[in-house]
């Protein structure tokens, strides 16, 4: 086991304790508000190209999307919902995924296969060569990807044709520069963009 992923995965599970009040007041109101499951479960593409199913709170009414992209405004979106996407608390059960070693704290965020397929060939190893993270520099740039896909006349056609290849040339740029002091300065951005939007 490397030294980050036994640092991520005593870090998670020590946060899972420490939140599981919010975790459980966060479920009870999903299920107040809307039916279907706690949580959103999805195939993603982690390490060396292996697949798992992401745990994310369900921020959406139950139903199958007809896209895997997500612009503000989208009335398939709970109200809870809403709050919990605004303060991405939607994102606390991937916690789960660290301690289960599919994914790390920092890392390139996890794509959809369909996604990863049309990453640029030159850097789509290089980006799975690592674990998949919570949080990344295209996560702090991108924190408002919502907003932005929500100007596209295709929302789904510019995250391919526009947002991928900015978002791939920055996962490559983490993991050719990773390092454990990088990451802890990472989370702290990352909590530092939540709490100031």
């Amino acid at each position: 086991m490397s030294l980050k992923l036994a640092i991520d995965r005593a870090i998670s599970g020590i946060a899972l304790l420490a939140l599981s009040p919010v975790l459980v007041v966060t479920a009870a109101a999903i299920k107040f508000d809307s039916a279907g499951p706690v949580f959103f479960r999805q195939e993603r593409v982690g390490l060396h190209g292996q697949t798992f199913r992401i745990h994310k709170f369900r921020t959406m009414r139950n139903e199958k999307p007809k896209v895997n992209v997500s612009a503000s405004g989208d009335p398939r979106v709970t109200r809870v919902g809403k709050i919990l996407r605004k303060t991405k608390l939607d994102e606390l059960p991937q916690l789960i995924d660290v301690v289960k070693g599919d994914m790390a704290i920092v890392g390139p965020r996890p794509e959809v296969p369909e996604y990863v397929a049309v990453w640029p060939d030159e850097l789509r190893d290089e980006i799975l060569s690592v674990r998949p993270g919570i949080t990344d520099p295209a996560s702090i740039k991108y924190r408002n990807e919502a907003d932005e896909l929500a100007q596209a006349d295709d929302a789904e056609k510019y995250y391919v044709e526009v947002l991928i290849p900015k978002k791939t040339a920055l996962y490559a740029e983490y993991v050719r520069n990773q390092s454990l002091l990088g990451d802890f300065k990472l989370i702290f951005q990352t909590l530092a963009t939540v709490i100031r939007d």
